[in-house]
């Protein structure tokens, strides 16, 4: 199976996941979003996205900024998961998983960057989003809960699963 993980990762939590995600997977390609720009998701068998929720959604440069305010080790201001969605192509053939980080304490609040993740792809590419997955974080910095990156791990195992590739 061809799979790529893209992920956004400001405190290191959410490049945790997709670590374990990619693993998950079985050791597929992960790229943090800065780097993902031309990046060819033609051959992709599945592409999973992943991004901190910050106010209930993708994070905004103004979120960004205030997370590298805040002492964020990673991320930049400029560029997101929700800018890199607007620009895929309308044609992606491949199905799309998202997931998240996001504050414990939130848990049961509705918003999520995967939810709303998954929504951009449905409305401006196709949809063909497989699922969606929050995990958690212990605050806003970290770490993450225990046992996420094990949950991580089967979540993408139980994705790859469900996933025919191309050839």
């Amino acid at each position: 199976m061809k799979a790529l993980v893209v992920y956004e990762s400001m405190w290191g939590n959410t490049r945790q996941v997709a670590e374990a995600v990619a693993e998950g997977l079985g050791g597929v390609p992960m790229v943090e979003v800065h780097d993902a720009a031309g990046t060819d998701l033609a051959e992709l068998d599945l592409l999973v996205v992943g991004g901190p929720t910050h106010a209930l959604s993708m994070t905004r440069p103004k979120t960004r900024h205030d997370a590298l305010e805040q002492g964020a080790t990673s991320g930049a201001e400029d560029r997101g998961i929700r800018e890199w969605l607007a620009e895929l192509p309308a044609d992606l053939r491949a199905p799309v998983a998202t997931f998240d980080t996001r504050a414990k304490q939130a848990r049961h609040l509705p918003g999520s960057a995967a939810k709303s993740a998954g929504k951009e792809l449905r409305k401006h590419h196709h949809g063909r989003v497989l699922a969606s997955a929050s995990f958690y974080v212990e605050g806003t910095e970290g770490p993450l809960s225990e046992g996420e990156l094990t949950r991580a791990r089967a979540w993408a195992t139980d994705l790859a699963a469900h996933v025919v590739p191309a050839s």
